[in-house]
């Protein structure tokens, strides 16, 4: 039985404002770094409260909804909240809160230039992500999307060298390509097919294209979902994946909104808008566009956990750890079935906690010893006890070990596997994990277990500032945390999605 309530309100807005305001008052006092660094703070801080103030509403059913501009009928800027907008808006401020401190340690322990510049655009980053997970119809969230897209090019090519444009060009080409070539016609064919592209979303069950439509147009709305998952490559979906590592020559807290917080969670936030909100579960089925997405999505998750397995520079074997991991999300809402559904939805929220933790260990790595590969890294862990020891709290989850969080989501994914009798999912998932263990493993191993190499000198290693640390170590705990109470995002999800 549904009962969403669906208010018109203009605090629907407020999470937008805060976000917009914090990176023009960063270029305001960038002369200031104590000012210009304590804004992201407050503004992630004051964000995610506001975001909170609207926690118990949401799930009691109720959906914000606020209309900015009218362009045409059916064709309109406008924002909403619901359960699943909810998660992805509220994780991106709250992360941004601990990026901003690890920033900090990072940018200033190895001087890095334009700074100001830098935090600008990972502030506009954070806006463009609460815009897309607030967006009430897939014009909205495309201009949003875009929004991301143009400014983290900034943060990928952040050194300015040979290295970094060559890889910021790619992850141009592939991001801005796509939504050009697929995307953008996409959402013209959906427009002309259903005369309008507002998200219905007080159910799942049926999205924007009428059942008449669908009967009368069954091949040219399967065409338009095609475009839609060809366009959304910030999901990272094989085979167009390759822009994520080699995205990773940009500075390390920018590897880790890439993968954690903003570009590939807005990926595959609106692939999961698209399919459940744009298409429906039961357009979904009667299609036939659930099974071939989701074995394109066990496809990525095995082909890039090989590939992991492969490098041994820590941030290309997160790289495509990230590859891998994001295709579970995508898995389990192409399934269309409800325990997949959750499962992929809570790894949304999972992932983002534990690959964070990730990438802040690798950075922390590197700041402390200059090293980037893991053959080198051998008995570091006795100098860095809290970075490896978050590091492995954070493996533990990506393996999908219980208690933490990880754990969760691949149990429902497996669940809903069994449950639609897809022996081959079944068999992607549980090798993936295998595969996960056999890229991850080692490095812990390496860290605590393994003599270093005398050569190496690692006594002369110690942690990485306290500013670094701190949020590494917290945002470990947090996944372990969710592991006990992942009620804390499935709650929203159930009142989304009525399961």
């Amino acid at each position: 039985m549904n009962n969403m309530t669906v208010i018109e309100s203009s605090k629907t807005l407020w999470p937008l404002v805060v976000t917009f305001l914090a990176p023009l008052a960063v270029l305001a006092f960038g002369r200031n770094q104590n000012l210009r660094e304590s804004v992201s703070i407050a503004a992630g801080t004051l964000t995610a409260l506001v975001m909170l103030s609207f926690a118990p509403s949401v799930l009691k059913g109720v959906i914000y909804h606020h209309e900015v501009f009218h362009i045409l009928p059916g064709l309109t800027v406008a924002f909403a909240l619901d359960g699943l907008g909810f998660i992805f808006a509220f994780i991106a401020p709250f992360l941004w809160v601990f990026a901003t401190s690890y920033n900090i340690g990072y940018m200033r322990s190895l001087k890095e230039h334009a700074q100001t510049r830098y935090y600008f655009c990972f502030a506009v980053a954070i806006f463009g992500a609460v815009g897309v997970a607030m967006a009430a119809n897939v014009f909205t969230l495309y201009l949003f999307y875009e929004i991301i897209s143009i400014f983290t090019y900034p943060l990928v090519a952040h050194h300015q060298d040979d290295e970094g444009f060559q890889g910021a060009k790619k992850y141009m080409v592939y991001l801005m390509g796509t939504s050009k070539l697929f995307l953008l016609p996409a959402m013209v064919l959906t427009y002309v097919l259903a005369g309008t592209l507002d998200f219905p979303l007080a159910n799942v069950k049926s999205g924007i294209f009428p059942a008449a439509v669908i009967a009368e147009h069954p091949n040219l709305v399967r065409l338009t979902y095609v475009l839609f998952i060809a366009g959304l490559a910030k999901a990272a979906l094989m085979p167009f994946h390759n822009w994520l590592p080699s995205a990773m020559v940009a500075p390390t807290p920018v590897s880790a909104l890439l993968h954690a917080v903003a570009v590939v969670k807005a990926g595959v936030f609106s692939v999961s808008r698209i399919i459940l909100s744009g298409f429906g579960l039961d357009a979904m089925h009667s299609l036939g566009l659930s099974l071939p997405t989701a074995y394109l999505a066990a496809f990525t998750i095995v082909a890039a956990s090989f590939i992991a397995l492969t490098k041994d520079d820590i941030k290309a074997r997160l790289a495509y750890s990230t590859v891998s991991q994001l295709s579970y999300v995508i898995i389990g809402v192409a399934l269309a079935a409800p325990l997949a559904v959750q499962g992929g939805l809570l790894h949304i929220g999972h992932h983002a906690f534990s690959k964070i933790t990730l990438f802040f260990g690798a950075g922390a790595i590197y700041v402390a010893s200059h090293l980037k590969s893991i053959k080198k890294m051998n008995g570091l862990g006795r100098r860095m006890p809290w970075t490896f020891g978050a590091f492995g709290l954070a493996s533990l989850s990506m393996i999908g070990m219980p208690p933490v969080c990880g754990f969760v989501s691949k149990w429902y994914l497996i669940n809903g596997a069994v449950d639609q009798a897809q022996l081959i999912l079944l068999v992607a998932l549980l090798l993936s994990t295998v595969l996960n263990a056999g890229y991850f493993v080692p490095i812990f191993y390496r860290a605590f277990f393994l003599a270093p190499d005398p050569e190496a000198h690692i006594e002369q290693y110690k942690e990485a500032p306290l500013s670094m640390v701190v949020p590494l170590v917290f945002t470990s705990l947090v996944s372990a945390a969710l592991g006990f109470y992942p009620e804390i995002f499935q709650n929203f999800i159930k009142m989304f999605g009525q399961f």
